[in-house]
This record gives C-alpha cells, structure tokens and sequence, in this order.
C-alpha cells in the first residue's frame, strides 16, 4: 500500500488526519490518550479495525502517565465512550485490559506497547486473509460471467480504514494484482464523503472504478450492471445482521432485488456474539452540521467548510444502519467465508 494509517515512533504515535482526505494528505502526531480519545471521537481516524488499534495505542499512551488500577481503569472508560457502534474499539480494549491487568504495575507500561503493537500486526495479517478468501469468490464469478467484474462497494472499508490492506477492498486489491479485471462502482456515502477515500485508494493504487452518486446504486443494480457488492462492517450480531455505514441497507435491499450476491468482509473481531441481533446494535448519531456542510477546495486551492443549509434546519445524521443476514450471501473473515448463520459454530 502506499500510505500507513498508523505507526508508533518509541512512545507517540502518528496517524493519518482523515478529517482533511481526500483534499490533503497530512499525518498528525499523537502523544496523549487525551488526544487519541479525540482523533476517535473526531473520525481523525476511521474504520472499525482501525479504531481498534488506536484505542489500543491511547491505552499505552495514557499508561505512560499513570499504571495503576485506578487510571487503567478510568483510561478504558474514555476510550470506550469515544464511538459506541464499532465493536472493534470495545473488542480491542478488552483485550488490553485482560492482558496488562494481571501484570505488576511497573509493567504494565512497556508490556501496553507490545500488545497494541500485536493488535496492529493481527489486523494487518487479517486484512490479507480476508482478501485471500474474498478473491476465490472474485474468481468464481469471473469464470462465470467472463470479465471485467463489476463490484460495488459503500463507504471505506480499504487500507484507510485499517492498518493494512482493507476489508472490502482486500480482495479487490489482490485481483487487480493478479491481473483479474475488476472495475469498482464507489458511491459517494454522505454526509461524510467515505467513498471520495475509496476513489482516492483505488486511483492511487490504480484500480478501475466510477463514482457515483449514493441514489445511483439502485439502478445500476436494476440495470444488471454490477456482479457483486462488497462492504464492510462495524459490527456484526451473532444471527448475522451487520451494521455498516448508513446506506448500506438500501443497497443490500437493492442487490436481493436485482439476484446480485452481497458480501460483508471483516474481521472476526467485528463479529459481536454477546449481541444476539441488529435489534441490540447501538447505532450512534452524529452532529447534525456533518449535513448543513459541505468540504471542498476553492480556486485557489485552500479548502473551506461552506454552509448548505440554514443552520437552524432540524436534520438527522445517524452513521450507521443494519442489514438483515437474510439479505447477505456471505460474511468474508480471515477464517474463511460463512453464511451468517454459520457464525455461532466456528
């Protein structure tokens, strides 16, 4: 991949700042658990697996002030509290706190380090399964229905949403690498603009795709034009249900419609089998001005944030919303490929 979401230098961290992509690539150096709580809470960095390891890094950062049980458990709070409906954050504290609580305080502080260091390196090696196991499935409709495959994809769920090759977009990296033809349909995903990170990725790494507009999705399904979609997840329910960027959902209705198979890819960590359903996913909502404005660069270059819409206009803004398992073909992990069904037997 040509760019790192994440990395740690001895005891800081630098992230990618996704709050200014795709207009500008900029990193930002992060030394608090203070301020990782907010590059979190900020979507300075995104996507479920990612968030993961940067919640698992603040830990570290904030045991570089206090180790004991006290602070380790105050830290854990804050950082749980930073985005409710992506499991991956909660998973990978989880995982810290069963791991540094038993040690001596005195080593708690070091031994953090390592363990978000693991984190990092087990999503990277994920990432790489699942785009193994999504590309068998890449080669089964080209043989099929002949080439290119014509694969959609919503929000961001590439290298940018994680620390290595992505989730949805892993397997389609790994066909354009063996010289499969693919072709991306990216939709555009307001208010936040996830898919122009797509679009990014993928010019970037020289895949062919199209933006579109989010209403778009609909009819280049109805028109028998797409062989596939492909998604990602921020947590999956122990029946299958997946919550995903909002607007997820209507594309899942539209494939069920249209006889075309939908994949969820994601790592095991996102499947949440202490949630019996999509009933019980907390579905954040978020600032209402992420719809009043817009982003963009002027004329000259610089970028401006610029209203829409009165500022007194009542919008809503959740960020996520959930697709039935009725309506998915199949869930992509670094275990293999499953019905959602399957996913309380493995």
């Amino acid at each position: 991949m040509l760019f790192e979401t994440i990395r740690r230098d001895a005891h800081c961290v630098t992230i990618l700042d996704q709050t200014i992509l795709p207009l500008a690539w900029q990193n930002a150096q992060i030394t608090t658990l203070e301020q990782m709580a907010q590059a979190i809470r900020s979507m300075q960095v995104r996507g479920a697996p990612l968030i993961g390891a940067s919640a698992a890094y603040g830990l570290a950062l904030g045991l570089l002030e206090d180790t004991s049980d006290t602070a380790l458990t105050q830290y854990l709070a804050t950082l749980e509290s930073t985005r409710p409906t992506a499991v991956n954050l909660h998973w990978a504290l989880a995982r810290m706190d069963a791991f540094l609580r038993p040690l001596p305080v005195s080593a708690r502080s070091e031994a953090a380090w390592q363990e978000a260091d693991r984190i990092r390196e087990a999503d990277i090696a994920a990432n790489h399964a699942i785009g193994k196991y999504g590309l068998s499935l890449i080669k089964a409709l080209t043989a099929k229905h002949g080439g290119p495959i014509q694969a959609m994809t919503h929000c961001n769920a590439g290298a940018l949403a994680t620390c290595g090759w992505g989730t949805a977009l892993a397997p389609i990296y790994l066909a354009h690498e063996a010289g499969i033809p693919i072709h991306v349909w990216v939709s555009e995903t307001r208010p936040r603009n996830q898919g122009l990170l797509t679009a990014a990725e993928l010019t970037a790494n020289e895949v062919p795709h199209t933006l579109m507009a989010d209403n778009a999705a609909g009819f280049l399904l109805q028109e028998g034009r797409v062989d596939m979609v492909i998604v990602g997840a921020d947590r999956i329910a122990a029946n299958g249900d997946t919550a995903n960027k909002v607007g997820t959902y209507l594309k899942a209705l539209a494939a069920h419609a249209a006889g075309v198979p939908f994949y969820v890819a994601a790592p095991w960590s996102t499947i949440d089998l202490a949630t019996p359903n999509g009933r019980a996913i907390p579905i954040e909502e978020r600032n209402g001005n992420e719809l009043r404005h817009a982003t963009g660069k002027l004329a000259d270059g610089s970028t401006a944030q610029v209203a829409c819409i009165d500022a007194a206009e009542t919008v809503f803004n959740p960020a996520f919303d959930v697709t039935p398992a009725e309506l998915i073909t199949g869930i992509i992990t670094e275990r293999g490929v499953f019905a959602p069904h399957q996913l309380t037997s493995h």
